[in-house]
């Protein structure tokens, strides 16, 4: 029902203003009255048409004012057979006209109660009409269609009737099929605008599973203050052809104004220019342009101006006037690629936590070409305690409105809903603190620091104020315009850790903040200052990560970014590096919770392996490991939060490693010295990231943007296309079963089984590799992917493997028919083949076993023995590494000492990757983008031959050590690579101490590194192209690798670290004397 309130505005008395609506509900309430009893009939004519009454199955009314008692007392004679009628019947005897059955008398009665709730719905819409004229404010009669008032209306009407209260959710569609939510709510008090949007279902689908976005939302209050009206609309406007000129004349017209006018306006001058505008207003809905106020449209295009072609957020807050009330103001939000109701939510509930009531609000979502959507909000509130706004708390509000898109979840429950009094970058800070302590901690005791319980112990009330005072000093030492001195740092982090270890008996809530205290000693950078930044990152010294105990190389950087829904680490083992970027989505909040434990020992072993294969680069071997919570998300949601944390991490990469005024002013730096870093994609990363992340480091101010990614569409060497990594497996392989096996795969026949699908690349491309090389003499008699698995004794299908890897296809898709006799395909959809798919890399005897996809630690040290057969000879003997670390080093220790297992490590085996993305990255350095792809054919078929003549000489050096080390191949293996980049990091630094002379004698070996075709174009490029450290770096690598391969690892572990570079020098003197001696002897 109505308020009392409601109830005593109701009035006849209708405003001008509204005259437009009046009309309309004007004939609503004639309508209902005809219909209602306009026709009045006296007794006698009721019984005269009783057959034409009953025929029609009903009884004609007496008038609007009888009542149930009035008929049941003035047609007693019809209820009661037994009763004398007026007209002079015999007592006892049934008139004729009286009703013969019981049907009757019911009909009598339905009637009599239908008439009295017509009457009483009629009065109640003479009632709420002019209350409903009168209170809702002029926008809405603007704003809404005529029908939805009606709904409105009606629905409004029916539940004050009924003496209810005033709580209504309608759903109704617009022509053109989007769904509209109507929620009516008593009352206009903070927070109910948030309540609705909580109480929104989030999966809206039409038609299968197209989904349904959030694209329109208006919000009203009773100008009364009795009841909010919001409607919220689902679904994509249809595009219909509309004129901009014509619906967008208002605006136009005020623009003109605005132009010719000397009057300053905030608004950008530009903005109102004509062509533009309209350009502007293209991308618009109709109902937006014809519904906006013009000097709102305009102020809105300022700030979606602001963010176009970025993932930022911009706002804008003014006073505003409405009817002359005072204390509102507008808030007017753009942000770029949000899910709607994502960004609503957020809005409200920041609004709600800064004391403001939401009067109005109203969403639109405009397009942003290439780069997405903007979401608009603009919404009109008033302070419940108007002298508590001043300037800087619209300030506050400003800055928390633009973080709310990057806060995770976990940091605004922990900020809105349990200690408000936090603030936004204290409870970032806690909840960043938590995600970095969970792999080191559960290390120590995995249960008593489960995910789930760090964060509960940290943020507990008892431990809060120690949690909040480490956020504090974490902010104190990075402050800008006044960070804390290290002796101020030591000071008060002492201090802290006294309070905590005198007051604290908890030992895992003392030993979780006393680490927190660690974080901050041993933070470099941090973006936390940073007014645009997409998560929270920090560039950390990595002694944080180690653990008493570990005998680990430790690695040269470390960063970290805590974001919405993700944790990222990328580890590095040079200061110029490179690696892949693999993003991991767990199906579930236990999943997540174990990935999250192993995350950073995950992400420091593939940067390890990468470290170990780039030997032959310039760059140092690094990862990244971006792990995402998608737990409970739709597959567009899933997608969309995958590549909205993408971008998030890559910018707080940017924002810690690029130099620019934002930087210099908002970021303290401990480390002293500038960083140079460059990403490759991995698993989940698509095309469509790696785009977006070169055109951001450009923006960016990134030194070379075109080469901060490897893989560009157009300007990379796709490693799937070209098949790179596999190019340089097959070398191993092929190397491996000569030496190993005594096979020669050209002339004799061979078996080998594979993890990876035929849709994969390393796993395709190697299929088509070795079909290519070796024709019918490779029998491949097993495959299995996610999928599935395919078996084959006598070898599948070629054809038909082609095929799946031509289209694209998983195993699962193998035609049965193509099978042998004793040929199986096994669908994973069911536990039976999920458990051959995951076993038949153990299963199937085969020469040789190449993992050319799966996850890491597939095989480990628990189950090892699963790959022997019974009699403990192994189901292959040879294993060539095509994925990185799908065998631990334990396990492949132990299947050698056990059953001889020869094993070509990852980081031999797969190199090939990682030369490609190196070359392009020089590439990306010394030629322009048009000349690349004009020379690209060339360049990649040079790229290929290197990849291959490199992987040769380490097969052939490989197996040539291995003759005379004691141990086993991964053992020689990682000796060669440590011996190359010994060797490199010894060069590398001895290089800043040889003459420009000796410099200049070594530069031929930067020039021979490159493809001849990228050289001949640009060499002459590299002293204003490519930075000094990266040529020094080139030059160690290239002269590295040269010596051990050639010489051998024993060669370079004899010489002296400080006599390194001038025995390299003199290496390359005396290789360049002999060459001019066999050119001498050509000659002659």
């Amino acid at each position: 029902m109505l308020s009392s309130r409601a109830s005593s505005s109701v009035s006849t008395k209708l405003p001008t203003r509204r005259a437009a609506g009046i009309r309309s509900i004007s004939r609503l309430v004639q309508r209902t009255a005809n219909t209602a009893g306009s026709k009045r009939r006296s007794p006698a004519a009721a019984v005269a048409t009783r057959d034409d009454a009953i025929a029609r199955n009903r009884i004609p009314i007496q008038s609007a004012s009888t009542t149930l008692q009035q008929v049941r007392t003035q047609y007693s004679s019809l209820i009661d057979p037994g009763s004398a009628s007026k007209g002079g019947g015999i007592a006892g005897s049934r008139a004729p006209w009286q009703a013969e059955e019981n049907i009757d008398i019911q009909k009598v009665t339905q009637t009599a109660i239908i008439h009295e709730l017509t009457q009483q719905q009629t009065r109640t819409i003479e009632q709420v009409v002019p209350w409903f004229l009168n209170t809702m404010p002029p926008a809405y009669f603007r704003q809404v269609p005529e029908s939805f008032r009606l709904d409105h209306i009606k629905a409004v009407s029916a539940i004050r009737d009924a003496n209810m209260d005033l709580y209504l959710n309608l759903q109704s569609h617009l022509p053109d099929g989007r769904l509209v939510l109507t929620f009516i709510r008593p009352g206009t008090q903070p927070g109910l605008l948030l309540q609705m949007v909580k109480d929104l279902p989030w999966n809206h689908f039409q038609g299968g599973d197209e989904y349904l976005p959030l694209s329109r939302v208006q919000v009203f209050s009773a100008l009364d203050e009795s009841m909010s009206l919001n409607m919220f609309v689902y679904g994509d406007e249809q595009a219909e052809p509309f004129d901009v000129t014509v619906a967008g004349a208002r605006i136009l017209e005020y623009a003109d104004e605005v132009l010719e006018s000397d009057v300053p306006d905030e608004i950008p001058s530009e903005l109102f220019e004509r062509e533009g505008l309209i350009d502007y207003m293209k991308k618009c809905s109709e109902n937006y342009i014809t519904r906006s106020d013009p000097r709102r449209f305009m102020q809105q295009r300022m700030i979606f101006e602001r963010v176009s072609g970025t993932e930022g957020t911009a706002v804008h807050v003014e006073p505003s006037q409405v009817d002359d009330v005072t204390d509102h103001y507008w808030v007017d939000v753009a942000i770029a690629n949000s899910l709607p109701q994502v960004a609503l939510e957020h809005t409200s509930r920041l609004l709600f936590l800064h004391n403001f009531d939401v009067f109005r609000s109203h969403l639109d979502v405009v397009s942003d070409g290439e780069n997405g959507n903007v979401t608009l909000l603009r919404m009109l509130v008033a302070p419940v305690d108007p002298s508590a706004v001043d300037d800087a708390s619209i300030e506050l509000l400003k800055r928390e409105l633009k973080r709310a898109k990057w806060l995770d979840p976990q940091t605004m429950d922990l900020i809105f809903d349990k200690y408000p009094w936090l603030g936004v970058k204290r409870g970032e800070i806690i909840t960043a603190f938590c995600s970095l302590l969970h792999p080191v901690m559960a290390k120590e005791n995995a249960l008593a620091y489960s995910k789930a319980n760090i964060f509960d112990t940290v943020t507990n009330e008892r431990y809060i104020a120690y949690a909040s005072a480490i956020a504090d000093l974490f902010l104190n030492r990075f402050y800008p315009k006044g960070p804390m001195s290290d002796d101020e740092l030591e000071e008060q982090s002492e201090q802290l850790r006294h309070a905590i270890d005198s007051d604290i008996e908890d030992t895992v809530a003392s030993e979780l903040l006393l680490k927190m205290i660690d974080i901050v000693k041993y933070t470099y950078r941090t973006n936390i200052y940073m007014n645009d930044r997409y998560s929270l990152g920090l560039r950390l010294d990595p002694r944080i990560m180690t653990v008493e105990g570990e005998d680990k190389e430790l690695p040269y950087g470390i960063v970290f970014a805590h974001g919405r829904r993700f944790n990222a680490y990328h580890v590095r083992f040079r200061d110029i590096s490179r690696g892949g970027m693999r993003l991991v989505t767990p199906p579930n909040a236990e999943q997540f919770a174990l990935e999250s434990a192993h995350q950073y020992d995950e992400c420091y072993g593939l940067a390890f392996a990468q470290q170990l294969k780039n030997k032959d680069i310039p760059e140092g071997g690094s990862k990244a490991v971006n792990l995402i919570n998608v737990n409970d998300l739709s597959p567009a949601g899933k997608n969309f939060v995958m590549r909205k944390s993408v971008k998030a991490f890559t910018d707080t990469i940017l924002d810690l490693v690029v130099d620019t005024e934002e930087t210099k002013q908002r970021r303290i730096d401990y480390l002293g010295k500038k960083e140079m870093l460059y990403l490759g994609p991995d698993e989940q990363v698509i095309p469509e990231d790696i785009e977006w992340i070169i055109k951001r480091a450009a923006r960016r101010g990134y030194e070379t943007p075109n080469a901060f990614m490897s893989s560009k569409p157009r300007a990379g060497i796709n490693h799937k296309e070209y098949g790179v990594t596999s190019e340089g497996v097959n070398v191993f392989l092929e190397v491996a079963l000569r030496k190993a096996l005594g096979i020669d795969p050209k002339t004799d026949s061979f078996t080998i089984k594979m993890t990876g699908g035929p849709d994969g690349d390393v796993a395709g491309n190697e299929i088509k590799i070795l079909i290519r090389e070796y024709g019918e003499n490779v029998k491949i008699v097993g495959i299995a992917d996610h999928s599935g698995c395919a078996e084959d004794p006598e070898g599948l299908n070629h054809d038909e493997l082609l095929r799946l890897v031509n289209n694209n296809l998983c195993i699962a898709n193998f035609d049965p028919s193509k099978l042998n006799t004793d040929g199986i395909v096994h669908l994973a959809d069911n536990d039976e083949g999920a458990k051959a798919r995951n076993n038949m890399h153990n299963r199937l005897e085969a020469d040789a076993f190449v993992p050319a996809g799966g996850r890491p630690n597939t095989i480990d040290i628990h189950n090892y023995k699963h790959f022997l057969k019974p009699d403990g000879t192994p189901s292959s003997p040879l294993i060539v590494e095509g994925a990185n670390l799908f065998v631990t080093a334990e396990a492949r220790q132990k299947l050698f000492e056990e059953s001889g297992v020869i094993i070509v490590k990852d980081s031999s085996a797969n190199k090939g990757g990682v030369i490609t993305s190196s070359y392009e990255i020089i590439a990306a350095m010394l030629l322009s983008e048009d000349e690349f792809y004009d020379n690209k054919e060339a360049i990649v078929g040079e790229v290929l031959d290197k990849l291959r003549s490199l992987a040769h000489m380490e097969a052939e050096l490989l197996f040539r050590e291995f003759d005379n080390y004691q141990g086993s191949l991964p053992f020689v293996s990682q000796i060669i690579s440590n011996s190359i980049n010994s060797a490199t990091d010894a060069l590398t630094e001895a290089l800043d101490t040889v003459t420009y002379d000796e410099k200049e004698k070594l530069l031929p070996l930067f020039r021979d590194h490159l493809p001849a075709t990228l050289a001949n174009l640009s060499f002459d490029r590299h002293v204003e192209r490519v930075p000094e450290q990266y040529i020094k770096n080139a030059i160690a690598s290239c002269l590295a690798s040269k010596m051990v391969y050639k010489e051998g690892t024993k060669f370079i572990d004899s010489q002296p670290k400080d006599k390194l570079a001038k025995v390299a020098l003199k290496y390359i003197e005396k290789e360049n004397e002999i060459a001019k001696l066999k050119e001498a002897l050509i000659d002659t």
